[in-house]
């Protein structure tokens, strides 16, 4: 379903023991049955245990390296490079010089839009990361070790933000809930404990009814399984709510609303991912692979202007990057360096299925466009 890897049954690898124990305790505290979304939060998120906060490597280009999936900082510096032309950008336009990265996975678009924003001369006074993974901020440390203090960490958002926020790939990352509407009937998804001796598992979904349902109304009887995102949608009005100046890149995965609840994406979107191979059983191997969902980029948005925001662009990834110069930068690189190019911007790769979404309060989002979005802007199919 994504760039991340391609669809194919994951080896077998026994899962966290101490992590599992974690979660079926959480479930017998909560009656026996846990919501999707908290089940999701426990298996990525659990200190020292969770698929984030464990020490196995994440970022990769292949499985040898013990790596689960690419992204696209990992494919190409260009990726980043683009990315930070687009930030001095808007660093000048909104009059701000910090810039706020979520979830910065191994460092490596900290340090390419760092580049970037040097050899443009681009005046920063600091690089804020966000990110909860101890094991993800000491691998971040060393790699931008060359930028000093000017690199900095937080585990939580200020009372008070002005600067350019970017989120590559953490949207995705946020617990969804899940809804399956079967003969007719809606119900939440979560998980239970086996109670069989001789069960694979000792987690097994169980579907209980209940008043939820997707943003619109999915045409049809047929069963169906689909996410909300309630917690994608809480970050950005969590950030609306502190962010004075400034203007946001969130870039992920996903479709506008009427595709994401389309009636024959009756599977949903949720996949995992280990050794760059994917699968959609996040009750196996838990703790040991990565698990997420698409975004619903209308949901966001819409989230973001009843917060007070506006949103500056919405494109594919790949018009995005050609439209901040992605190939005029690139061109004097190394062929080993374009290699990767491709990939970030062909719709049949990580070009069309990953989308750019732009955000700003309403004092910064005057008398400018984002290069982004000078071509191919899609706000109007939100």
């Amino acid at each position: 379903m994504d760039s991340k890897a391609e669809i194919l049954p994951a080896p077998p690898r026994n899962g966290g023991g101490e992590l599992l124990q974690e979660i079926v305790r959480a479930c017998h505290e909560a009656g026996g049955w846990l919501p999707f979304d908290r089940f999701m939060a426990l298996a990525l998120y659990t200190p020292g245990l969770g698929y984030y906060a464990n020490a196995l490597v994440k970022f990769g280009t292949l499985p040898a390296s013990g790596s689960d999936f690419v992204t696209a900082p990992e494919l190409s510096p260009w990726f980043g490079r683009t990315l930070g032309r687009q930030v001095g950008q808007a660093l000048q336009a909104t009059g701000t010089d910090e810039v706020w990265e979520f979830g910065a996975g191994s460092g490596a678009l900290a340090e390419q839009v760092l580049t970037q924003l040097q050899v443009d001369g681009v005046r920063l006074r600091r690089y804020v990361i966000v990110d909860l993974s101890g094991v993800l901020r000491q691998r971040q440390k060393q790699r931008l070790a060359a930028w000093g203090d000017r690199v900095q960490w937080v585990s939580a958002l200020p009372e008070r933000l002005e600067g350019v926020v970017l989120g590559n790939e953490v949207l995705d990352a946020m617990p969804v809930q899940l809804l399956k509407r079967s003969v007719g009937v809606w119900h939440e998804r979560g998980v239970a404990v086996r109670l069989a001796a001789n069960a694979p598992g000792p987690l097994a979904w169980e579907d209980r009814p209940t008043p939820l349902r997707p943003p619109v109304e999915v045409p049809g009887s047929h069963d169906y399984l689909t996410e909300i995102h309630p917690q994608a949608e809480a970050f950005v009005r969590t950030l609306a709510d502190r962010w004075v100046r400034g203007a946001a890149f969130l870039i992920d995965y996903g479709f506008p609303e009427a595709e994401y609840y389309h009636p024959q994406r009756h599977m949903g979107t949720l996949m995992c991912h280990r050794l760059h191979r994917s699968d959609a059983d996040p009750l196996v191997d838990v703790g040991l692979k990565d698990i997420t969902a698409h975004v619903n980029f209308t949901g966001v948005a819409l989230a973001a202007q009843e917060a007070g925001l506006q949103v500056m662009g919405y494109a594919s990834q790949g018009r995005f990057l050609l439209n901040a110069g992605l190939l005029e930068l690139a061109a004097q690189a190394p062929m080993a360096e374009r290699a990767g190019l491709t990939r970030l911007v062909h719709e049949h790769e990580m070009g069309e299925l990953f989308k750019v979404l732009a955000l700003a309060p309403v004092v910064s989002a005057e008398g400018w466009l984002p290069m982004g979005f000078v071509r191919g802007d899609r706000t109007h199919t939100l």
